[in-house]
């Protein structure tokens, strides 16, 4: 296996950390626009690990890099703006290729907060035919949230019911950084795109449909000492993957936010610095979003000032396999103070990093397999969530 790890940021950075642990890949070749990023990225390693200069946002760029290096796996580590350029270079290249955030989603120009426009995944899903036809993969969301949430409902539905009622996946923290009044723990920029979409529900019968952002509060209650964090529906990728592979009667995603931050959310969208789209400042076009961004810290230096730890997980009811009620909430929980004490970056970063190394390896011994374009719930849970395990990251399960 030889992959091309698109994006040296905290996650790509994370990967190549994890990654170095193994031995099931011969080579990954780390592309960033910046090369400086993608140099740190690779220093002290093996030589398995190359860095190069990559344009992330060219088709041709990504098919020549997979072309010169002789690319299996195509792993996309940036935001996901660059989704499909990547997506069809890898595809052009004939690699298969690996994301953990699919094609961005467009309102319904009429009723936003009623109905679906384009969903996420919408562009992929598009094309999966082709890909199919190809005997070629493409491994949509197998970060943690989706990838690891998405693996907990299928194992849910394989092991644990008979019939599902709900399938909820939570996300929540107590993380706090020293010295910054606000400071995300993950990239602003796709922060701000799925908490200021429509959140998508699912439902039998109805399908897919919005809802307006940070609606349906819940307090939700945390293991492992997090606690109980205030949790609100936000759009996000399990929504629109699990009910293709998992029979439930309702599929939501909510994450704790904080009221702080929902606030700093909608004064940013009020503003017009959620925008996207460049605006001229000066004699200088510039996109508002990434103003925001410039403007705040990089998550990936943040690891030193972190305190706490980050839970993703997936809260299934229904009934059990014994006929009888149940509600379980499966999770995956990193303590900061671990992450960067081992691996040297911060939780929430290395929480996502892990899952698609774990998935690469899973398809480098043909444990996991495929054609098309799949969710993480279209493959067998239980290899991943031993292999998962064997990484040295536990999951586990409360009864509820």
């Amino acid at each position: 296996m030889r992959v091309l790890l698109v994006g040296a940021g905290g996650v790509g950075a994370a990967v190549v950390a994890i990654a170095a642990r193994r031995a099931f890949f011969e080579a990954i070749v780390v592309a960033d626009h910046d090369p400086a990023r993608a140099a740190r990225a690779v220093a002290g390693r093996d030589a398995r690990f190359v860095a190069t200069t990559l344009d992330a946002g060219s088709a041709e760029a990504v098919a020549a890099a997979c072309r010169e290096h002789r690319i299996t796996h195509v792993l996309n580590a940036v935001d996901p703006r660059f989704v499909m350029p990547i997506f069809e270079g890898a595809y052009a290249a004939g690699a298969d290729y690996l994301d953990m955030a699919m094609s961005l989603s467009k309102p319904h120009p009429i009723r936003p907060y009623q109905e679906t426009g384009v969903k996420l995944g919408d562009e992929q899903f598009a094309v999966a035919q082709r890909w199919a036809d190809a005997g070629r993969l493409a491994l949509g969301g197998i970060g943690v949230e989706p990838g690891l949430s998405d693996v907990f409902a299928r194992y849910a539905a394989d092991e644990l019911f008979a019939d599902i009622d709900e399938i909820g996946v939570r996300d929540g923290a107590n993380l706090t950084v020293d010295g910054y009044d606000f400071a995300p723990s993950f990239s602003i920029w796709t922060t701000i795109e799925e908490c200021l979409n429509p959140p998508v529900i699912w439902e039998d019968g109805r399908g897919w449909f919005t809802t307006e952002p940070f609606s349906e509060p819940e307090v939700f209650h945390f293991p492992a000492g997090i606690g109980p964090v205030e949790c609100v529906n936000v759009e996000h990728e399990e929504v629109l993957l699990i009910p293709r592979w998992v029979p439930a009667k309702r599929v939501t995603f909510k994450y704790g936010l904080g009221d702080e931050f929902i606030e700093v959310l909608k004064t940013l969208h009020k503003l017009g610095l959620s925008a996207t789209s460049p605006v001229q400042v000066g004699g200088v076009s510039v996109s508002p979003r990434d103003v925001v961004a410039a403007c705040l810290p990089d998550p990936a230096t943040l690891g030193d000032r972190m305190r706490g730890r980050t839970c993703a997980g997936t809260w299934v009811r229904g009934t059990g396999v014994d006929g009888r009620p149940r509600e379980v909430y499966l999770y995956h929980v990193v303590d900061n103070e671990w992450s960067m004490r081992e691996y040297g970056h911060q939780a929430v970063v290395w929480q996502t990093a892990i899952n698609p190394v774990v998935a690469l390896e899973l398809l480098a011994g043909g444990v996991w397999s495929g054609v098309g374009v799949l969710g993480p719930e279209a493959l067998p849970p239980k290899p991943f969530l031993d292999l998962l395990t064997d990484y040295g990251s536990p999951w586990g399960m409360e009864e509820r």
